[in-house]
């Protein structure tokens, strides 16, 4: 199932009234600091792997 412009331009319209223009800067802002610590700790976890390895 795809999304269309259509049904994005209204996703984002219901939250614009929903949440309000402040309040959805501050979700996107926290949205964005949780991917970019979760792929931290990807990219830790992956260098913690191939250490192990090494050490067998």
């Amino acid at each position: 199932m795809r999304l269309g412009v259509t049904e994005i331009i209204l996703i984002i319209i219901l939250a614009l009234v929903l949440f309000g223009g402040g309040k959805l800067a501050g979700v996107g802002k926290s949205l964005g600091k949780s991917i970019k610590d979760f792929k931290k700790e990807m990219k830790d976890t992956d260098s913690d792997d191939e250490k192990e390895d090494d050490k067998e």
